[in-house]
């Protein structure tokens, strides 16, 4: 990764700035995005307040994390692609937003790592359980990387299922639709022991799936 860039976001990321432009931008989204698509809500007393969280949404558009910023009390953290950050001006948007840069597909070790920091911190951060971009609302093949951030960091993990993204904002387009978006917050999940063995982390992630799939069914009944 280019460390300039890495170096770049976290001092914008950690500077006062970001907290008034994140601020700004969570008011835009809340009486703006929210209002185009039409969206409601549940759950949102599930994220805590303080302390490492993993809030673990479904992922369907680009929409998804920014229509869940103003969802909770507190800044989020979130992990994004490398090439995002190579316009200047949208890199410092990214950062100021709390987004950290990561190179995909190479370095899985470098994002966990970036990850566990965040967490160590006590941040909330948003990670997609199920990867990159997936379509329709069944909830398959998670990874465990979820799994193993919760039992190193000790923090809990919140499904969050979202539906209405797909078909307002879906992959190759660039202006969403005014189709109504559903949000359905679960409740905290434990994490996993720390000292876990693998079937063991796999046993929770399947857990996880679980309550991801309800969440997103409560979603969709919304709609």
């Amino acid at each position: 990764m280019n460390d300039e860039i890495q170096a770049n976001a976290q001092r914008v990321a950690a500077g006062t700035a970001s907290i008034v432009v994140y601020g700004a931008v969570r008011v835009l989204i809340r009486f703006v995005l929210w209002p185009y698509f039409r969206l409601r809500e549940t759950g949102r007393h599930n994220i805590p307040s303080s302390g490492p969280v993993i809030l673990a949404p479904v992922h369907r558009s680009n929409l998804d994390s920014l229509l869940l910023a103003p969802m909770a009390g507190r800044q989020f953290r979130s992990l994004a692609k490398e090439s995002l950050f190579k316009v200047r001006s949208f890199a410092w948007l990214l950062a100021a937003l709390g987004a950290f840069p990561v190179r995909r597909g190479s370095a899985d070790r470098e994002s966990i790592r970036a990850a566990r920091s965040l967490l160590d911190g006590g941040a909330l951060l948003l990670v997609f359980p199920e990867g990159g971009r997936q379509a329709g609302d069944h909830i398959a093949g998670l990874f465990d990387g979820t799994a193993y951030l919760a039992a190193k960091t000790g923090a809990s993990v919140v499904p969050v299922g979202i539906s209405g993204t797909e078909e307002a904002m879906p992959m190759g387009s660039r202006l969403p639709r005014p189709v109504r978006v559903c949000v359905a917050i679960g409740r905290p999940i434990p994490p996993p022991d720390g000292r876990a063995p693998r079937s063991a982390l796999r046993e929770w992630t399947a857990a996880l799936t679980v309550g991801l799939q309800e969440a997103q069914d409560t979603a969709v009944s919304m709609g």
